[in-house]
């Protein structure tokens, strides 16, 4: 029996320094570990031992002999890459590296602005240091970013990181000011005379334009808000999406991995999302929906499209189960051979087209199609989007148009920015000595969840570089004024009704005892005035469950309710 990994990799590496027979490639240090789509088992060196099953935080490795149907074609997935990289001799191809402490002494204090992947993992980075503390600030009262407003609610396994994240929450010298957000409630001046250090992990919140006419018209949205929306982010709760229009159609322009989940939320049968946490009132517009079809897409060929192969293999087991119909349309052009993502794209392609009588719904993956203009009007919205295709133009009717081509990042208030990326300009994740990025404000909206982890690393390896530099006229890092404690206070004097760790810890409990009750994961609250309430009980003035006073007592000696 060997072991087989079945998803995109969380690059927290936890399987590779589990396996004593080191089977588990590319792994740390090695070319393409930060950027592989996914790490790879050998079947023929895997003593299956179940050792990285049981390390891998978000279940994505099992062994081959209960695979699904569904996930068979990883089998041979894992066995291409050690096709093309043997791994024969078995050394690792980076040593292990002594932990580095830091050689100026004293305590030091870092505040993270965002609490997604990014600001997470660059406190894991930070917390190896025993005299470093860190304070991760949000906007909103729940952390976690896109993980738990950006993945897709039936990939519940990728949401299992969660538990890596939990895992740093409780880490000594860890503390969260949800419900805070800098550049209005503290400006960035006032963040830098409290801490040695700050870091900006806001991520990448707006969407790409198409630059057609139409583009504002009802009924034309960023793929974005849809996910947002369907996730329960309290930012899109009311967002207007058109379900129940006349053409049973919907048109997802781009063809990445976005693209494809929300083609696949819309199209699947709402039975197979009742069990996630798909957010109340969404499920319900859904299990409403007349939209019996959903086209993808893409300006260019099958070769070029962005979607990752564990995406794909997903979409092809829904097709093979019945669950969807799903055609390949190249407009008569043959499709290219050469990769295991264009052997799936055959298959599909193979596959016969179910009769649209027949009821069962369908994505189609349109490829070499360039929308120019979106049609409708004020009063009847969107109505369809005229397409060229080799020179033809045609109308494919629809209600609703999504754009997935892509997140950007907006101007940050106090940072520098560039437009032409969307990112903060920074060398390293160094802004200045003292100021620091990481994610995709840093880097753009690009790799997996698990890319920040590399991503913190070389941020935070920058900001110690700079804690460390003997000469303080050099690095620009004066001594910050205050304790923990008067942060505390000025934060909690800002926002009295600010989210800490047992706060989220109680709005958490929360959503799994509503889910539970309707055999769901969770039930997302949506409604930020009743997130905060649940964080702040009657009770809130005991300790946290890791023993500690809450932050509010700690502070203020009482509690506020709001």
């Amino acid at each position: 029996m060997a072991y087989v990994v079945t998803q995109s990799c969380c690059a927290d590496a936890s399987c590779v320094i589990a396996c004593p027979v080191n089977c588990i490639h590319p792994a740390p240090g090695e070319p393409g570990f930060a950027e592989a789509e996914m790490l790879y088992v050998d079947a023929t060196a895997c003593v299956g031992c179940g050792a990285c099953a049981t390390a891998c935080p978000v279940d994505a490795i099992k062994p081959d002999s209960v695979l699904t149907p569904q996930e068979q074609p990883f089998v041979a997935i894992n066995a291409d890459y050690y096709d093309c990289f043997p791994h024969l001799d078995r050394r690792p191809l980076a040593a292990t590296v002594p932990q580095r402490r830091l050689g100026r002494g004293g305590r030091r204090r870092v505040a993270i602005v965002g609490a997604g992947p990014a600001g997470l993992y660059t406190a894991d980075e930070l917390l190896k240091h025993p005299e470093i503390s860190v304070d991760v600030y949000d906007r909103l009262p729940t952390p976690y970013g896109l993980v738990r407003a950006g993945v897709a609610p039936d990939h519940q396994h990728t949401k299992q990181v969660e538990r890596l994240f939990r895992a740093i929450e409780e880490q000594p010298g860890f503390r969260y000011f949800l419900g805070v957000e800098i550049g209005r409630d503290l400006t960035l001046a006032e963040l830098q005379a409290q801490y040695d250090a700050v870091v900006y992990a806001v991520g990448a919140s707006a969407d790409r334009s198409l630059g057609i006419d139409g583009e504002h018209l009802r009924g034309s949205l960023s793929a974005t808000d849809l996910v947002g929306w369907y996730n329960g982010h309290p930012d899109q709760v009311d967002l207007e999406v058109p379900l129940d229009g006349a053409s049973g159609r919907a048109v997802v322009v781009g063809n990445g991995n976005v693209a494809l989940d929300v083609a696949r939320i819309l199209a699947l049968d709402p039975s197979a999302l009742e069990h996630t946490d798909i957010a109340a009132l969404p499920w319900a517009a859904l299990c409403r929906s007349g939209v019996r079809e959903v086209v993808v897409l893409g300006r260019r060929g099958p070769a070029d499209a962005a979607f990752t192969l564990p995406e794909l293999v997903g979409l092809a087991g829904l097709a093979e189960s019945g669950a969807l119909d799903v055609v390949v349309d190249t407009g008569g052009a043959s499709l290219p051979t050469g990769t295991r993502k264009l052997e799936v794209l055959a298959r599909l392609a193979s596959r016969p087209v179910t009769p649209a009588h027949h009821g069962v719904r369908r994505i189609v993956l349109r490829f070499h199609t360039r929308p120019t203009r979106i049609l409708g009007d004020a009063t009847t919205g969107v109505r369809g989007v005229e397409v060229e295709r080799d020179g033809t133009t045609e109308v494919v009717d629809a209600d609703i148009v999504l754009r997935a081509i892509g997140y950007r990042g907006r101007p940050v208030r106090d940072l520098p920015h560039d437009e032409a990326t969307g990112t903060v300009p920074h060398v390293a994740g160094r802004v200045r000595p003292g100021l620091y990025v990481a994610g995709w404000v840093k880097r753009g909206p690009t790799g997996f969840i698990g890319t920040n982890k590399s991503c913190a690393e070389e941020t935070v390896a920058s900001l110690l570089d700079d804690l460390d530099d003997p000469d303080e006229s050099v690095s620009g890092l004066p001594a910050p004024v205050g304790t923990a404690a008067s942060i505390a206070a000025v934060v909690a004097g800002r926002r009295p009704d600010l989210v800490d760790l047992a706060g989220w810890r109680a709005i958490d409990a929360e959503e799994r005892r509503r889910g539970e009750r309707r055999g769901r994961p969770r039930a997302k609250i949506v409604d930020v005035d009743e997130m905060t309430r649940v964080a702040h009980p009657p009770s809130a003035a005991g300790p946290d469950r890791r023993g500690y006073p809450s932050l509010r007592r700690l502070v203020t000696g009482r509690d506020r309710r709001t």
